[in-house]
């Protein structure tokens, strides 16, 4: 049994840790998909916390983990766990019973769980944080109580230090579709041998004051009998495929209303984008760089841009510090996919990402274009 706690022990504490510096790689990854968490269950007032809530439970995932594993305050760490992994179970179970939630995030973007496998592995986890508990007053600390508080105030500041840096400079390990060196228009079409989602057509009558639902296969016997009266017809999917291209929703619109996205990815010439989802009024330190950044682009005679899904309030929030370049309106979801520091620069050509920084990169920036 003692050889059995210990290796329960290990295995729990190592897989948070593991899970936790995953997402710890894409913090912002993992608030958006709590913002779906929240819109599909109407706590979208939330929306505005989730990235600090994604901090928060990140850091808590690290550093559970090693108490885990050096046995310190194990009382105490075993009921958070058990808390969490409750929490857990539930918002996995949630997606795959209400079929609205394809993936959980449970190991960011870099390793993609669906729904089905997220909620599998967080019932063994249950299992294994319920054992933990149980035998919680078994386990003692590994370390001497002054050494373990040390180790753990250093995991702590490790493991919000790695948060803040990928957010000013980008994930570390990007596993996103818009990496440098991919071609977005290649990424936009459906990959070669995919297969197609399998559906039937559904088509809905009344008849005698009830829906009656039936494909084209199954028609009723008495269906010429004038009482069936047609409602509706719909696509009822059998089997979902996997034929989705990588990078979906690319779009970027002119000033004019214009859609400019297959001219701005055929462009052959080097073309500097800045993409944001949103204008933030409470770090803007990125603009003064940002403003030389244009002014030795537009001296070399180098075309420069902005995206955004709030383009208006951008270009006023750009004029006011006196960068005057154009800004163009592009999809919220593409760009939170693309730009996972608010803002990102790229520098693209014939739609291949050659390069990309964050806003905490722009000093970096400056001397790369000029290379």
């Amino acid at each position: 049994m003692k050889f059995l706690l210990g290796l329960t022990r290990i295995i729990v504490g190592g897989l948070f840790i593991f899970s936790g510096l995953i997402k710890a790689n894409d913090p912002q990854g993992l608030s958006y998909k709590m913002q779906e968490f929240f819109e599909i269950l109407g706590m979208g007032f939330l929306d505005d916390y989730t990235l600090v809530f994604s901090i928060l439970m990140i850091a808590f995932e690290i550093i559970a983990g090693v108490a885990v594993l050096l046995g310190w305050q194990f009382r105490l760490f075993s009921w958070l766990l058990f808390i969490l992994i409750v929490f857990f179970t539930f918002l996995t179970g949630y997606a795959v019973f209400s079929g609205k939630i394809k993936e959980c995030g449970c190991f960011g973007d870099c390793i993609k769980l669906t729904a089905n496998q997220s909620f599998i592995k967080d019932l063994v986890l249950f299992a294994m944080i319920g054992f933990l508990l149980y035998k919680r007053d078994q386990v003692k600390s590994l370390l001497k109580p002054v050494l373990a508080v040390f180790i753990l105030l250093l995991i702590s500041f490790f493991s919000f230090w790695i948060q803040f840096y990928v957010l000013e400079h980008l994930p570390i390990v990007d596993c996103l579709p818009y990496k440098k060196g991919i071609d977005i228009k290649e990424k936009m079409q459906i990959p070669a041998g995919a297969i197609p989602d399998s559906t039937v057509i559904n088509f809905v009558y009344q008849k005698d004051g009830k829906e009656v639902e039936f494909d084209a296969e199954h028609f009723p016997s008495d269906f010429n009998d004038s009482s069936y009266v047609f409602l509706r017809r719909y696509d009822k999917l059998i089997r979902e495929g996997n034929a989705k291209p990588a990078i979906k929703d690319f779009v970027i619109i002119s000033p004019s209303g214009a859609d400019t996205t297959d001219a701005i990815l055929s462009d052959p010439r080097q073309l500097y984008i800045l993409f944001t989802k949103k204008v933030e009024t409470d770090n803007n330190t990125w603009l003064k760089d940002f403003k030389e950044i244009t002014e030795i682009l537009k001296k070399n005679e180098r075309p420069i841009f902005a995206v955004s899904s709030d383009a208006d309030n951008l270009l006023i929030m750009l004029k006011t510090a006196g960068i005057d370049i154009p800004v163009y309106k592009g999809d919220l979801v593409a760009i939170k996919t693309a730009a996972r520091s608010i803002p990102t620069l790229f520098e693209i050509q014939q739609g291949v990402i050659l390069d990309k920084w964050g806003r905490g990169d722009f000093k970096d920036a400056k001397t790369d274009i000029l290379r």
